[in-house]
C-alpha cells in the first residue's frame, strides 16, 4: 500500500508557500486538526495525516513489532515528507509527536525547515536523580497503564477531560472522549505504552532545525518545567506559552495555536 493511503494523507491549502506538516497525538487522528488547518491554509501549504492504527489509515499495516516505539511512526513522517516532495517541511508535532518530530529531525535534519513542539514532553515521568520534572511519577503510569488496560473505555472516558482541560467547555471533553473511543483498544494500549514510558530527553540536542516550543499556561499533562526544559536543550529553540489551557491548544485555542504556527512558518521562509 502507498504511504499516502496507508496514513491517510490529504494535502491542501496555497502551492508555493511554506508546507506545514500537522501530526496529531495520542488517542486522536488528523480532524483534531480542523480548526487551525484552514487558518495555516491562507499561506502555507497544509498536510494532515493519521498515524497507522488512528483515525481513516490502514489498520491492517499496524503491527506490534513496527510500532513498539518511536522510530516506527518516526520513519513513517520520514517516508511521509519523501513521498510527498515538497522540500523541506515545517512538522508540527502535537504532545508525542512532537517527539517523533525531534527523532525524524535528529535523523534526517534535511527533511525539515523547523519544528514546533506543541504541548510537548520529552519524558512523562519525574527523575528525582537529576530533578527533572515530567508530571507523573513511575507509580502513577503504573496505575495509569492498568486502568487503561482493565476499562480502556471507562479509562477513556476518565481521563479525556482531564487531559482536555477547559472544564467550562465540557463539549471539547466529550469530543476527545470519543476520539478516544474509535481508536482499536489494542492498538491504543501498545501506543499508550509508547507514548508514556518512553524517554527522549537525550535526543533533545541533537536537533539542528529552528525550533518553537509552544506550551500552554495550564497543562495536566504537561508541566511548566517542560518548556523552559527542552529549550535549554535545543540550541537556538525559542518558546512561547500559549494563553491555551489544556492539553490540546488546537481546540481549546485554534486562532492562537494557528497565529503562531503561522508566524513560524512565515520566519522559517523568509530565513531561507
Amino acid at each position: 500500500m502507498d504511504v499516502r493511503s496507508r496514513n491517510h494523507v490529504r494535502v491542501t491549502g496555497r502551492t508555493g508557500g511554506p508546507v506545514v506538516v500537522l501530526a496529531h497525538g495520542f488517542g486522536c487522528d488528523q480532524n483534531m486538526w480542523r480548526l487551525v488547518a484552514p487558518v495555516l491554509e491562507r499561506d502555507a501549504t497544509v498536510v494532515v495525516f493519521d498515524h497507522v492504527g488512528s483515525g481513516h489509515s490502514d489498520l491492517s499495516s499496524w503491527s506490534r513489532e513496527r510500532y513498539a516505539t518511536l522510530d516506527g511512526y518516526v520513519d513513517d513522517v520520514l517516508e511521509i515528507c519523501r513521498d510527498l516532495a515538497l522540500g523541506p517541511v515545517v512538522f508540527v508535532g502535537h504532545s508525542v509527536s512532537a517527539m517523533m518530530g525531534v527523532l525524524a529531525a535528529a535523523r534526517e535534519p534535511e527533511a525539515f525547515a523547523g519544528l514546533v513542539l506543541l504541548a510537548p514532553s520529552p519524558c512523562f515521568i519525574d527523575d528525582p536523580a537529576t530533578g527533572y520534572r515530567g508530571g507523573f511519577s513511575a507509580q502513577d503510569i503504573d496505575e495509569l497503564l492498568e486502568s487503561l488496560d482493565s476499562n480502556y473505555l471507562g479509562w477513556s472516558g476518565a481521563m479525556a477531560p482531564v487531559i482536555m482541560g477547559n472544564p467550562d467547555r465540557p463539549e471539547l471533553g466529550e469530543e476527545l472522549t470519543n476520539s478516544f473511543c474509535r481508536t482499536d483498544p489494542e492498538i491504543a494500549r501498545a501506543f499508550a505504552r509508547v507514548t508514556f514510558l518512553s524517554d527522549h530527553r537525550a535526543d533533545l540536542a541533537c536537533v539542528t532545525v529552528p525550533t518553537l516550543i509552544a506550551q500552554c499556561s495550564s497543562d495536566a499533562i504537561a508541566p511548566p518545567e517542560i518548556g523552559p526544559f527542552i529549550q535549554g536543550e535545543i540550541p537556538g529553540s525559542r518558546l512561547v506559552t500559549l494563553n491555551a489551557t489544556g492539553h490540546c491548544p488546537q481546540l481549546a485555542a485554534p486562532e492562537e495555536t494557528a497565529a503562531a504556527i503561522a508566524e513560524f512558518a512565515a520566519s522559517t521562509a523568509s530565513a531561507r
